[in-house]
């Protein structure tokens, strides 16, 4: 079954390909606004050769790993605390409501006004997207204890930690791990777009460079290679989970199949 889905994803990216490379040299759209693919992959080709590309992915990666680190310890440790303290909760639940949905790009103009085009511009839009996908995970999942785990365990005697480790965090774990796999993705893409907006050292600002100077394959190049990074960060992050929840009835039923 495994190798037919990977055939027909194979097939389904080759003939992607082709498409890509026919629509321009038929004249469906003008070569010098959307190059083909052959193009684009020598574009590629001489970006690989050039140290300030590995440079500049250094830098967004490094954007990238830092927010998604701050964000995801942020995000489970006030997620448990605000989850285990009921006043906390009523407290906090109309403010996490209204600050939730607000746009992180919206917030480019304060983090230019706070750190210019330094790298904490990049962190401040990264940690704010990413830290309610880790937070609002983890709160459902410290919701979705059993009640008669939690009193059976506080007949038992068991203290507040024990409590957190034993009982609420392996309910918890599923939660939190689908919630740092889709900060993962968002943190991507709000350190390109901080780049590519703010004009901070990365892949962003490579592309941005590349559409103002009218180097139009280059550009394709550079945003190929954001979506292979895309890609590799979503299969790096789903290999993370199958391993953390190796355990968990959701993952060893997947891997029965």
């Amino acid at each position: 079954m495994r190798t037919g889905n990977t055939a027909l994803g194979a097939a389904g990216l080759v003939g992607f390909l082709v498409l890509w490379e026919a629509v321009p040299r038929v004249g469906v759209v003008r070569d010098a606004y959307f190059p083909p693919v052959s193009r684009v992959a020598g574009a590629l080709g001489t970006e690989f050769a050039d140290e300030a590309f590995w440079t500049a992915l250094g830098d967004t990666l490094t954007g990238w790993a830092v927010g998604l680190l701050i964000a995801v310890t942020a995000g489970i440790l006030v997620g448990i605390v605000i989850a285990v303290v009921p006043y906390l909760r009523e407290a906090t639940s109309s403010t996490i409501e209204f600050l939730r949905p607000i746009p992180s790009v919206a917030l480019i103009p304060l983090a230019v006004l706070l750190y210019g085009s330094e790298l904490r511009s990049v962190l401040l839009l990264v940690v704010y997207a990413s830290f309610w996908q880790v937070l609002i995970q983890t709160l459902y999942g410290v919701q979705d204890v059993d009640p008669v785990a939690e009193e059976t365990a506080r007949s038992y005697g068991l203290g507040t930690w024990a409590r957190i480790r034993h009982v609420l965090w392996p309910t918890a774990l599923p939660y939190v791990m689908t919630g740092v796999r889709l900060a993962a993705a968002v943190a991507l893409i709000l350190a390109v777009t901080a780049e590519l907006v703010i004009g901070a050292p990365g892949l962003g600002q490579r592309i941005a460079v590349a559409q103002s100077s009218q180097a139009v394959p280059e550009m394709y190049a550079l945003v190929v290679v954001t979506g292979l990074l895309g890609l590799l960060i979503n299969v790096g992050a789903r290999t993370v989970e199958r391993r953390a929840l190796a355990w968990h009835q959701s993952v060893r039923g997947e891997v029965a199949v």
